[in-house]
C-alpha cells in the first residue's frame, strides 16, 4: 500500500461574474433557452453552460461585463429576468415592483 489517501476530486468552475474559481456545486449553471438565460439547479438541460455564483453582485457583474452571450457564444444581449428572479428569491431578496 502506498499510504495515500483515496480523495475524489471536487470538479471546479468559474463564476462568469466575479470570474473567481470554486466548486461547482457552489455555483449555479446557467443556459440559454430562446434568447433567455434560464437557471439550471439540476444541471440537466441541454446545450452549453456558464456558471455563477447564487448571487446579485456576480449577476450584475456578469450583465455589465456582457458575459453571458460570451460564455454561449451567442450574439446580441440576452434577457435576465428569470434568472435574477431565481437569484433574487435564493438570496432572500424579495423582487422591486
Amino acid at each position: 500500500m502506498s499510504g495515500r489517501t483515496h480523495v475524489r476530486a471536487c470538479p471546479e468552475r468559474t463564476c462568469v461574474g466575479c470570474r473567481k474559481r470554486a466548486a461547482k456545486h457552489e455555483l449555479l449553471r446557467v443556459v440559454a433557452v430562446e434568447g433567455a438565460c434560464v437557471p439550471d439547479h439540476r444541471g440537466a438541460l441541454p446545450g452549453r453552460g456558464a456558471h455563477l455564483h447564487p448571487d446579485l453582485a456576480c449577476l450584475d457583474l456578469a450583465v455589465r461585463r456582457r458575459a453571458f452571450p460570451r460564455a454561449f457564444r451567442l450574439q446580441g444581449s440576452l434577457d435576465t429576468d428569470a434568472l435574477r428572479a431565481y437569484v433574487g428569491q435564493r438570496a432572500g431578496v424579495t423582487p422591486a415592483s
